[in-house]
């Protein structure tokens, strides 16, 4: 299994889910279809799915271009709003690519139609494993709640945060930067920043050089019950997880660092 990303628009990521044993792949959110195809084809694969982790037209809006070249094609996503899409999937749904497992975790908030999806090598068993979180789970950040309400963003990272520790991030956007930024405001004296420091220092693409793990550590919105978090935020030492969210989302809407 490999995974490859491709920059997308200003700030977006659609990526190759490569089998290496058929030389296939699915496309996840190829909005930019000409590029998604140049990257197969660099690679010697070929396009045989696509995945789409939510509606929004920055992550399904090249669905329609991808089937026209590739017709036939399955296109796999949360809910009918989702462009050319063939295959429904919801919570615990299952699907394979060749050797490659894909479990589809539901992750409502951002859109109600967000869907993880967790992918992991059944032959190569040293293979990490890798986790598409689209607008959910962001590298030191979340998603704005467009569709929901700080206790489904919660549970959303929540949920994610069961997957084995070693799970690679796979998001959505580039946002690393502005989100440590934030983060950096909320938990100053968090020692886990340095090492993401340096990967934004030295890296273009922070995308799939992070794991669920680091996450934990330094993603305040999945440290809701950290004391100084939950000080920063504003709200009383009782407030309930999803109070603290919805507070630190607001803190970040405004934030301007």
């Amino acid at each position: 299994m490999q995974i490859v990303p491709i920059p997308v628009r200003q700030d977006n990521y659609a990526y190759l889910l490569i089998d290496d044993a058929s030389k296939t792949a699915a496309a996840v959110d190829p909005y930019d279809v000409n590029k998604v195809v140049a990257a197969a084809d660099n690679l010697g694969v070929q396009l045989v799915a696509g995945i789409t982790t939510h509606h929004h037209f920055d992550h399904s809006g090249g669905n329609k271009e991808f089937v026209s070249k590739f017709p036939g094609v399955p296109i796999y996503g949360g809910s009918d709003k989702i462009p050319a899409l063939t295959n429904l999937v919801k919570d615990k749904d299952e699907f394979t690519l060749g050797d490659i497992h894909i479990k589809c975790l539901s992750t409502p908030c951002h859109t109600q139609d967000s869907i993880c999806y967790y992918v992991t090598d059944t032959v190569n068993k040293n293979h990490q494993g890798g986790v598409f979180t689209g607008d959910t789970l962001f590298i030191a950040g979340c998603g704005r709640f467009f569709e929901g309400v700080g206790s489904e963003m919660d549970a959303a990272l929540s949920y994610l945060g069961t997957l084995p520790d070693s799970t690679i991030v796979y998001n959505g956007h580039e946002y690393t930067n502005g989100s440590l930024a934030f983060a950096k405001t909320i938990e100053p004296e968090n020692k886990a920043f340095a090492k993401l420091d340096e990967l934004v220092k030295s890296n273009e693409i922070v995308t799939g050089l992070t794991t669920i793990r680091e996450e934990k550590e330094w993603n305040i919105f999945m440290r809701l019950g950290n004391a100084t978090v939950r000080q920063a935020a504003g709200v009383s030492a009782e407030a309930s997880a999803s109070v603290v969210m919805d507070a630190l989302r607001e803190k970040k809407n405004n934030f301007r660092g």
